[in-house]
């Protein structure tokens, strides 16, 4: 099977969309870009290549007759198992690289190991609830599901042995990046094949219907997927291993990828990790003017992670908690440089956290909204696309701004819209390969489309 392949490596999460040759979406993956790009890179495209080899899987479930009724359930398995195996591995790994740096905490090196056997002992049990039929996921990297529960058992381990909590998040924070920045290891149809077998022997199904789901999933795991063609873009860009010709603005991408999702967009907003886009894009996807932040990462995904550390919580937990703001705080700057001592400022005065992110939201929005103003305003549908499309204060603020300088219009989010740039380098790989001027029907799914 011929596949296509676009690539986001942005600032903060790397995204990489394949495409089969008719323009259908086969998979996607996506990872933390750490301060290693090229690691990130392999990281975010054997997600996407497995989150492909699982469609393939799909399809040949719902193929068969005798296995066609048991195919959702069976697939959702198999995704929970491979999951909880990936996370308990990089649990594995995280505490082996924590001990190796509680061996020199002196005199109290004995003490800090046996919290962390403590720390370690409970995250792993509560992998099983983490990835059990019917949870939802608090976030797709690893960083924030493991550091968030680090840090509250370090608190109640830390008590118990002695040992100050923030030494054993210190340890945390040593260790996580290098954890991170380690090239994934072992062949992905082995590990696979792994959890077909580890949720074969706990299906409770005849012996003749698992024998049939592990021979489909032999069969699928043997399909090929050729990378015929791979286009990168992002803000990291210029450190992807492609010739020139293969690499494509972010601006460029981000509007044909809007445009194949929702075909009637004629303005498309995008906040990433370190930059702001506006785009106005015609009829077929094609940018015909822009603009961009031209100074710093002021109210981008960079500066909610930073104001996410200054409140020790985790960057999917500011969206929720600006939420419950009743009144938005003004917010006088959106500088990161400052944003740590305005924060405290406001903390101090007495004002509550959930109405200063509330502000802080609307803050951003309407920086972004001014770099709309200048591209040439919202015309008909309004597209917003990025990582901080996912948070629902932000969406929250944008709806509010759009309607009160614009009136009525039709915002649309999809719920994958993180990935919109990495699609559109995608379609421009598939381009190159042929005659594919046309955005092929299947990727027209919508996602969320409202009016404001």
């Amino acid at each position: 099977m011929k596949c296509f392949v676009g690539i986001d490596l942005g600032s903060t999460t790397t995204k990489t969309v394949v495409l089969d040759e008719d323009g259908r979406l086969l998979g996607r993956g996506i990872t933390n870009s750490r301060s290693n790009y090229d690691v990130a890179c392999s990281v975010a495209r054997n997600e996407a290549f497995l989150d492909a080899r699982f469609h393939v899987f799909e399809n040949a479930l719902r193929e068969s007759p005798e296995v066609v009724a048991q195919a959702p359930w069976f697939l959702e398995q198999v995704r929970r198992t491979f999951r909880r195996e990936q996370h308990l591995r990089l649990l594995d790994e995280l505490e082996a690289t924590c001990r190796v740096h509680a061996e020199s905490i002196r005199p109290d090196a004995r003490a800090a190991l046996a919290c962390l056997d403590g720390i370690f002992e409970d995250m792993r049990l509560e992998a099983v609830e983490l990835f059990a039929a019917g949870s939802v996921a608090r976030s797709n990297f690893f960083r924030d599901l493991a550091g968030s529960r680090f840090t509250a058992l370090a608190e109640a381990h830390g008590k118990r042995g002695g040992v100050r909590p923030d030494v054993l998040v210190g340890l945390y924070d040593k260790s996580i990046i290098p954890v991170e920045n380690r090239a994934p290891d072992g062949d992905l149809h082995e590990r696979l094949g792994q959890s077909v077998e580890i949720t074969l022997s706990g299906c409770t199904s005849s012996d003749r219907l698992r024998e049939e789901l592990a021979w489909i999933a032999q069969r699928a795991a043997q399909v090929p997927l050729v990378e015929v063609r791979t286009v990168g873009t992002g803000y990291g860009r210029a450190r992807l291993p492609f010739p020139k010709e293969q690499i494509r603005s972010e601006i460029l991408c981000h509007g044909l990828g809007a445009h194949a999702v929702f075909p009637r967009t004629r303005t498309v907003l995008d906040i990433g990790g370190q930059d702001t886009k506006a785009i106005q894009i015609d009829e077929r996807g094609v940018v015909k003017s822009f603009q961009m932040n031209d100074r710093c990462a002021a109210g981008c995904g960079r500066y909610l992670g930073y104001i996410a550390d200054e409140m020790n919580l985790g960057l999917h937990e500011l969206g929720p908690l600006a939420m419950r703001g009743k009144r938005p705080v003004r917010i006088t700057s959106t500088c990161t440089v400052f944003a740590g001592a305005e924060l405290r400022d406001r903390l101090t005065m007495g004002q509550r956290r959930e109405d200063i992110l509330a502000g802080l939201h609307r803050a951003i929005i309407l920086r972004a909204m001014s770099l709309v103003a200048r591209s040439g305003g919202v015309f008909e549908e309004f597209t917003f696309t990025g990582g901080v499309a996912r948070n629902e204060a932000a969406v929250r603020a944008l709806r509010q701004l759009v309607a009160e300088n614009y009136g009525e219009r039709t915002i649309n989010i999809s719920p994958d819209s993180i990935y919109t740039g990495a699609l559109g380098a995608a379609l421009f790989a598939l381009r190159e390969e042929g005659d594919h001027d046309s955005v092929p029907e299947g990727l027209r799914e919508g996602g969320e489309e409202a009016a404001a």
